[in-house]
């Protein structure tokens, strides 16, 4: 998908085990358009641009791996967390940018 000139953008810094983490999954991104090199080429030096769908991947992605029992095994590993806070983050962007719709 090519973003509009009106398609929000969201910059954001992943540093140190959150970045270590997340590059570890690029493998689940294959489908996603160029992300998981966007992600794999990552330094955590300046901000990273993500869009609406983005976000979305990388919740997706980062949700799976954290039920993975084989890449962790305990919820308590220093790894496991750096994903999740990382996850939580992401989730509150999202949230912020696109509150659910009201019934």
């Amino acid at each position: 998908m090519k973003p509009g000139s009106n398609t929000p953008r969201h910059k954001l810094r992943i540093t140190g085990d959150e970045l270590r983490e997340l590059q570890r999954h690029t493998g689940s991104m294959v489908e996603a358009f160029g992300l998981d090199r966007k992600i794999a080429k990552y330094a955590g030096a300046r901000p990273i641009t993500l869009y609406r769908w983005d976000l979305e991947c990388l919740l997706d992605v980062i949700w799976l791996a954290l039920r993975d029992k084989k890449a962790y095994r305990t919820e308590s590993a220093p790894a496991y967390k750096a994903l999740a806070r990382l996850g939580e983050r992401l989730r509150q962007e999202y949230e912020t940018a696109y509150p659910p719709a009201k019934e």
